[in-house]
């Protein structure tokens, strides 16, 4: 047999104000304020290499699952949506931890520019870590990928955000700083938090233990209150991600 190994590099990074993998939503439509930005990398960044593209209303991106260790896959995984209790087989999902890091995410197109050297594809939400490399783009075609009636296995339906989001006065007042910059940031902030980003084992439970997300260039610390369980609060906002654990 003939050596079918295939060698690529990235066509692109994306820009996202998600800092690690433990924030990201596990969908790109369950946070409408996590956009994002394409950049091309070289010699790729030509308004030539993206002409027509501004008639399609939504992409495929092919990207890598960059922050997981190489060669740490299973033949099966439990699936954030069976709750992390049932087994299913590893190309039955969408598992990170696969035999080839590749992801692939829809994405709605917004606008693109093209400027002094740089080709940026403006995007609606996303489900990427800050500076994924992107490995290829393709545009959605209605026609060929949607299927209305597809059934969806375990995902048939949208999830629902599990947890009720409360802010401490002096979260809330850090926020009312952050929005004069970044308009709708404590949406964001509720958004991704209701959506419960801790491991499946641990949703569902209360727990004592105070936990810490960094969006943008801030540091969301959060915890599930003992008194009313699924209630989530934002503890402080720090500028500083050395303190992130």
């Amino acid at each position: 047999m003939s050596d079918l190994s295939l060698k690529i590099q990235p066509v692109a990074v994306i820009h996202t104000p998600y800092k690690e993998k433990f924030s990201v939503p596990r969908q790109p439509d369950l946070v409408q304020d996590g956009t994002g930005v394409v950049e091309l990398l070289p010699p790729y960044n030509q308004a030539e290499a993206v002409r027509g593209l501004e008639e399609f209303s939504h992409l495929w991106l092919i990207f890598q699952f960059d922050k997981i260790p190489t060669g740490k896959w299973h033949p099966t995984v439990r699936p954030p949506r069976l709750g992390g209790n049932r087994r299913v087989g590893v190309f039955a999902s969408r598992s990170t931890h696969r035999p080839n890091p590749l992801g692939l995410s829809k994405v709605e197109l917004k606008r693109i520019e093209c400027s002094a050297g740089k080709v940026l594809l403006h995007l609606g939400a996303v489900d990427l870590v800050d500076g994924t490399p992107i490995f290829d783009i393709k545009p959605y075609i209605a026609y060929a990928d949607s299927e209305p009636q597809a059934r969806s296995g375990f995902a048939q339906s949208k999830p629902q955000c599990p947890l009720t989001v409360e802010f401490s006065p002096q979260a809330q007042l850090e926020l009312e700083k952050i929005e004069r910059n970044r308009p709708h940031f404590t949406r964001f902030v509720r958004d991704v938090i209701a959506q419960d980003p801790r491991p499946a084992y641990l949703q569902n439970k209360t727990d004592e233990r105070i936990y810490g997300i960094a969006l943008y260039e801030f540091n969301i610390r959060w915890q599930i209150k003992q008194s009313a369980v699924n209630i989530a609060e934002v503890l402080t906002i720090q500028t500083d991600l050395s303190n992130i654990k």
